[in-house]
């Protein structure tokens, strides 16, 4: 049974499963979620506790000795498996497999590992798990899910927001979990009067949103300009070579190309993420979405537009020709965005 983090509280009030696997990149949700099953763990008379850490040396049969061998010292056990980001490799695997089939009788297994691709999420040892137990990913926070996330987790802390200050907060912090679950401890300890309004924030939060280079390319996708601008100011300051910013630009520009030129055609978008695939540059699900809804606003000339504007600021990058590389990034993105600049083209 997989659960999200928010409704793990629910389930453990109700039951204790016989083993759970919390993985994901998200490190605040991971810990979180951990940390409530090893507090539920012993609310139920779990009391003796017994870590394994997965390395290159990890002897897969120490699982299989801790769950044949009852404790001394107490009625019930957690037992706690760190995979880390390592895979458990078929001794692994196997065993794992066994311990879903026979779990202990009095323990607990709490499993926790860093992210899994989608083939290990396909292996017979995770679904051996799933089926067992509870399997908790701890993925990250969607921008257009953060102000809901941020606006819970004030409520649940006694703070009545108003949903300027949820937006403003979501900005400060978009991209860094931990730094808005700081963040609003400190305003727990700060804000005394309700609602939480915006002065509030911009008094007592500083800027720690953490962006990638797909966040970028994505808010231009979506028609965000002012997200655009936010976001390749963030990750210049952060130090990103403005070569990786324009490789992901024009990556997904060239797919819209291909979708205009394929729509004029009356060709249908999946022939061309279908011809992309037979290249070996899948266009993975989640990026599909964006992309369709760029392309209902562009039309086949301002893709080839954009296309050269990203072969142009390639050349401003290797110093083939004069101009400053993030101003003509930020021109693009926010073309991209379907922002009209004063230097379009008529």
């Amino acid at each position: 049974m997989r659960l999200r983090p928010e409704q793990l509280a629910a389930h453990l009030r109700k039951t204790l499963a016989p083993l759970y696997l919390v993985f994901g990149e998200e490190v605040l949700l991971a810990q979180e979620s951990a940390d409530a099953i090893r507090a539920a763990a012993r609310k139920r008379g779990h009391t003796e506790r017994e870590c394994l850490t997965v390395d290159s040396s990890f002897d897969w049969n120490t699982l299989r000795q801790l769950a044949a061998s009852p404790s001394l010292f107490a009625d019930r056990r957690l037992l706690e498996l760190r995979l880390g980001g390592a895979k458990p490799g078929d001794a692994g695997a196997k065993a794992l497999s066994e311990y879903a089939a026979r779990p202990a009788d009095d323990a607990v297994l709490l499993v926790t590992a860093a992210k899994f691709d989608w083939n290990t999420q396909k292996s017979r040892w995770f679904a051996a798990l799933d089926a067992a137990g509870v399997v908790v990913p701890a993925m990250p926070v969607e921008p257009g899910q953060l102000p809901t996330w941020i606006e819970r987790r004030l409520r649940e802390r006694g703070l009545n927001p108003t949903p300027e200050a949820v937006l403003l907060l979501s900005e400060r912090v978009e991209g860094n979990l931990l730094a808005a679950a700081q963040e609003i401890e400190k305003l727990v300890l700060l804000a005394s009067d309700p609602p939480l309004t915006v002065d509030v924030i911009l008094a007592a939060v500083g800027d720690s949103a953490r962006y990638s280079i797909y966040d970028f390319v994505e808010a231009a996708l979506r028609g965000q300009p002012e997200r655009v601008t936010r976001i390749l100011s963030g990750l210049r300051g952060e130090g990103m070579e403005p070569i990786l910013a324009n490789w992901a630009l024009y990556r997904e520009i060239r797919v819209l190309n291909a979708l205009a030129f394929a729509r004029d055609q009356r060709q249908s978008p999946d022939t061309v993420f279908a011809a992309f695939a037979a290249r070996g540059e899948v266009v993975w699900d989640k990026r599909k979405p964006p992309l369709l809804h760029a392309l209902r606003r562009l039309t086949l000339t301002d893709c080839q537009r954009l296309l050269s504007a990203c072969a142009q600021t390639d050349r401003m990058i290797k110093g083939i020709e004069s101009g400053l590389a993030w101003d003509a990034l930020l021109l693009t993105g926010l073309r991209l965005a379907g922002r009209a600049l004063f230097s379009d083209e008529p």
